[in-house]
């Protein structure tokens, strides 16, 4: 009976060795071990690290732990040799502090950096090695040896918390997903017309009055389309006049904010996993919430604005702030107190969707345009940003802005975020300011997955063939030009996703699409082979209780 034990863990390990082995992001290099016997973690295993390497040892570990009941002690000498998992800094010569190699056979895992965070990425696929099952016996690593770098240094992920709020665990879950697949910056969009979700201790009424609203509209806005569960996405958004459309709430107060605390603590989390996180305070427009609570800053300030109840704001209510002194000191306060929070050395300020329309019926903005020498309402758009960036230049931060920002004139440092289309990146990269490609169609995974969806999102699709085949780097560009494109981001706004389930059903797998996009080199990416190695990664949601589509499976 001994013999047999003996001879089924020998066939078992040499047969894992064997496997396929499926990587999501796809690395740069990759070599199995066809012949090499797998390694084996247990109880016994150690971990040979530093203690500057705690941030990859504790990841590694909990998952370890959480999810295969197995619990690994840690040396900090490297004196043994087999049944170990070495994590070496500075190992290998390279400009890249992103890069590392992972190197693993049948009494040791190796994985070197020339930065702890090289040695982070390491662990995420050191992860992905793993069997996807828990019950899986023993608990083995196929022998591989891997170099990998990523493509594009910035590679971000957003969340609108404005629209539905999600709690603090929530968002340190959502943070996790996003060490998963190796990106490196969260975009976390903290205020809108639906609610303001940040504490500003000068301004208490933001989150007094500007963190709730009173109800959320029913059904697909504006309000008049189809409610049930089942329906036809459209390629564009279903054109309905105000007459027509019929806006119903359901009368339910919606609302929460993060206090400083819990920012300190959200930021000490993503920093733990070599994330950036870039906070959003949205101007000119989208500013209802803030209105609510402040309406003196408004091109009305005797009108009573309410929290916003519904979506698609744009022309419709007015939404947009005075450029005047007193607007601008407000907001110096604001994004001194966001800024004294985030050590992030950006800062997002929004700067899209500025219906005109307010300003050029406002007395007080004709007469600042004309004290500025302003000829246009686009120009005055151009103003305000312009403060607002040299503002935020005073305090060593750098402002991002959505392509908007780009009317009248482009503010000297700013960064552009591309989201309807490419057309706003491309005018940036050619005038040598930074990009990240954001483009609608393609990376808002609010849009539904499936041109037959089974609940309810934006009207729109971004199909998984169109997100992964979609490259951040327009051909439009020369070689020159194209060293501004400075990576890419999906976008998840919230306004038909009301809870964490959702989250993950309209996240996943597009963000698996999205890192490989902007991590693997361009020659790697196959999308027949992505969607092969997504069933192995299905797998694995299932072991971590991640909801997805199951209508991948079927395809």
């Amino acid at each position: 009976m001994k013999k047999f034990i003996f001879l089924f863990l020998v066939l078992s390990t040499l047969k894992l060795s064997a496997q396929e082995v499926n990587i999501i992001p796809v690395p740069v290099q990759l070599d199995i071990k066809q012949k090499t016997a797998a390694f084996t973690i247990d109880q016994n295993t150690l971990i040979i690290a530093p203690d500057s390497l705690i941030n990859s040892i504790s990841f590694f570990t909990d998952y370890l732990s959480k999810y295969y009941g197995i619990v690994i002690g840690r040396d900090s000498t490297f004196n043994k040799k087999d049944n170990v998992i070495k994590l070496q800094v500075n190992t290998i010569k390279t400009l890249n502090p992103d890069r590392y190699e992972l190197f693993s056979d049948d009494k040791q895992i190796q994985i070197s950096a020339s930065s702890p965070k090289g040695i982070f990425y390491g662990i995420q696929t050191l992860i992905q090695l793993l069997p996807y099952s828990r019950k899986a016996f023993p608990v083995q690593i196929p022998s591989v040896s891997i170099v990998d770098y990523p493509r594009f240094d910035y590679r971000g992920m957003h969340l609108d918390v404005s629209r539905h709020f999600f709690d603090v665990a929530f968002v340190k879950q959502y943070i996790d997903y996003l060490a998963l697949h190796k990106m490196n910056y969260f975009h976390w969009h903290l205020t809108d017309d639906h609610g303001w979700r940040i504490e500003i201790k000068k301004y208490p009424k933001l989150t007094e009055i500007g963190a709730w609203r009173e109800g959320s509209i029913i059904g697909l806005w504006p309000g008049k389309g189809n409610e049930n569960i089942k329906y036809q996405v459209l390629p564009t958004e279903v054109k309905i006049t105000p007459k027509d459309a019929v806006v119903k709430t359901d009368g339910i107060k919606h609302g929460g904010y993060y206090t400083h605390e819990q920012i300190k603590d959200v930021i000490d989390y993503a920093a733990k996993r070599y994330i950036t996180i870039i906070p959003e305070i949205e101007m000119p427009a989208h500013s209802m919430a803030l209105l609510a609570a402040y309406p003196e800053l408004g091109t009305e300030p005797n009108k009573k604005y309410k929290v916003a109840q519904t979506w698609g704001m744009m022309n419709k209510y007015n939404n947009v702030l005075q450029a005047s002194d007193t607007t601008f000191k407000f907001l110096e306060n604001v994004l001194t107190e966001v800024m004294d929070l985030f050590p992030s050395p950006y800062i997002h300020i929004g700067g899209d969707e500025a219906a005109k329309v307010w300003w050029k019926q406002s007395a007080v903005s004709q007469q600042i345009m004309k004290a500025n020498g302003l000829k246009t309402e686009s120009e005055l758009q151009s103003y305000f940003i312009r403060m607002i960036e040299k503002f935020v230049k005073s305090k060593g931060k750098t402002i991002i802005g959505w392509n908007e920002i780009l009317q009248g004139g482009l503010a000297p440092n700013a960064v552009v975020m591309s989201w309807q289309g490419e057309k706003g990146g491309i005018e940036a990269a050619k005038q040598t300011h930074k990009v990240i490609m954001t483009p609608e169609d393609k990376f808002y995974f609010n849009h539904a997955q499936f041109v037959q969806e089974d609940s309810l999102t934006a009207g729109k699709a971004s199909l998984l063939a169109d997100v992964y085949q979609y490259d951040p780097l327009p051909a439009e560009l020369n070689t020159e030009q194209a060293k501004y494109i400075w990576g890419g981001q999906g976008c998840l706004w919230s306004e038909y996703i009301t809870n964490p389930v959702k989250v993950q059903y309209q996240l996943f797998p597009r963000l698996d699409a999205l890192s490989e996009i902007l991590w693997s080199p361009k020659n790697k990416r196959n999308y027949p082979d992505f969607k092969k190695r997504l069933t192995t990664q299905f797998k694995r949601y299932d072991l971590m209780g991640i909801t997805y589509s199951k209508k991948y499976l079927e395809n």
